[in-house]
């Protein structure tokens, strides 16, 4: 059995309902890396999607970013960030979301990214399109890179060879195209190229669960995401990923790629 678009959509509106109770409260954070918290609303979040899933879908997998991997017993995934934004969360910066995608033998079908504070639902269905709220979306169409608004993010591991070159790229990027954004959040990042907010999306070490639900959003509004080498395998370890139109990605692709 699989779920509906609009049973999605309702999971994370109610999960986003959750963090939103929880913003601006004082928070119980642990930290599972030097610079990377997860507070007691994380927890919450990823509890109530994770029970809703088991009791409807047992025989799912799950991908969940505080609670691992469950495998199920056939070919269908969900992809789960409960909270994409920790960091802005526990500072009180209201630039978080929630993060949902549903996939069948590797392909994903539907997703929802919920922002509670803007009350803003970003939704996807394989073949049918994307929507913000209930209007359809479009990524936006510039073709030079001096036009176009881009935006990135970094690892957690600062002393890494993943942060070194993200910055190398930042700075790449601030200086050939219009300007680079940082967010603190790669769900909405992506949400914002399907919506035509931004042009590019770039960064150089994620997990699944933090873009399965954003690159149907992209690639349901038109546009393309693949590895930095151009691989559409974006799903799969060790994950970098661009997200733009397609007329701009060529160009995008050869700027990472030089030294």
């Amino acid at each position: 059995m699989s779920p509906t678009l609009e049973e999605v959509k309702t999971l994370a509106r109610e999960a986003g309902a959750i963090l939103r109770a929880g913003y601006g409260q004082v928070h119980q954070i642990e930290m599972k890396g030097l610079t990377d918290p997860v507070t007691e609303t994380d927890k919450k979040s990823e509890k109530f999607i994770v029970t809703y899933i088991k009791e409807h879908y047992s025989d799912h997998s799950i991908v969940a970013e505080e609670s691992g991997v469950f495998k199920g017993t056939n070919g269908s995934c969900w992809y789960i960030d409960p909270l994409d934004g920790t960091v802005n969360f526990s500072h009180g910066i209201p630039i978080f979301c929630v993060s949902i995608a549903y996939a069948e033998n590797g392909k994903i079908k539907l997703s929802a990214i919920y922002e509670p504070m803007r009350d803003e639902l970003f939704s996807a269905e394989k073949g049918k399109g994307a929507w913000l709220n209930d209007r359809q979306i479009r990524v936006a169409e510039p073709k030079d890179l001096i036009r176009s608004l881009s935006v990135t993010g970094f690892p957690y591991d600062q002393n890494s060879y993943e942060m070194k070159r993200g910055l190398e790229l930042y700075k790449k990027f601030s200086l050939n195209a219009q300007a680079c954004r940082r967010f603190g959040s790669a769900a909405l990042d992506m949400c914002y190229v399907a919506s035509g907010r931004m042009d590019i999306y770039f960064e150089i070490s994620v997990n699944s669960y933090d873009i399965a639900a954003g690159a149907l959003l992209v690639e349901e509004a038109g546009g393309i995401v693949t590895k930095f080498d151009g691989s559409p395998d974006y799903l799969t370890a060790p994950i970098s990923v661009i997200a733009t139109n397609k007329e701009i990605h060529p160009t995008v692709l050869r700027m990472i790629r030089e030294d």
